[in-house]
């Protein structure tokens, strides 16, 4: 449920739920379906199913807790300072048209896109064929009755299937968001080392 990109799958998968035990719906129901499902969301998720980074960084300070309060903040330094680095060095080295889970997202669906059959209705209008049900693509509007293209910000297999007939690069349909030079403005600041203790 949490990752249906359509209300009818989300409802159906919600039946399901009651049907074994209606205490788990009410208690989802309780739990605001936008904070933790896509189709609710009130904001686009992408793949990111939490918001909830801090834990991620707790985890990794368990043992720093016990240090006095320059040390510790010296430790949650050096950790960003690598995690920066390293994501840098990562995002510098990509030569693909997206980074990461986006680039492998786009090559996925590249792959799924292989069995459709796209019909041109205009100019930016596509009705694709997948098995035995019909999408529209809107390449003006960087959308398709999936709703995938426009969640994720990267041409879902309908969408790829549109860019091919017409032979057009992804890479204007994909969201700046998930291109390397995005990311490297973000990790442009690096984190600079405390003085000596003495200092």
């Amino acid at each position: 449920m949490a990752k249906a990109y359509k209300h009818f799958e989300f409802n159906e998968l919600m039946k399901k739920v009651e049907h074994v035990d209606n205490r788990v719906k009410n208690y989802l129901e309780l739990a605001d379906y936008d904070k933790w499902s896509r189709v609710y969301a009130t904001v686009d998720r992408d793949t990111v199913m939490t918001s909830n980074i801090a834990e991620c960084i707790n985890a990794c300070l368990v043992e720093a807790r016990e240090l006095p309060i320059y040390d510790f903040v010296e430790e949650i330094r050096q950790i960003f300072g690598r995690w920066n680095f390293k994501n840098d060095t990562s995002t510098s080295n990509t030569f693909t048209t997206l980074c990461g889970k986006a680039q492998e997202m786009l090559a996925e669906n590249e792959e799924l896109s292989l069995r459709v059959t796209v019909v041109a209705t205009s100019n930016y209008v596509h009705s694709v064929r997948h098995e035995g049900e019909t999408f529209i693509v809107c390449l003006e509007k960087k959308t398709c009755t999936c709703r995938r293209f426009q969640v994720n910000e990267i041409p879902c297999s309908h969408a790829w299937a549109v860019l091919k007939e017409k032979f057009l690069d992804p890479e204007p349909y994909c969201s700046d968001l998930y291109k390397s030079n995005t990311l490297l403005v973000t990790y442009d600041n690096p984190i600079n080392p405390l003085p000596n203790r003495k200092d």
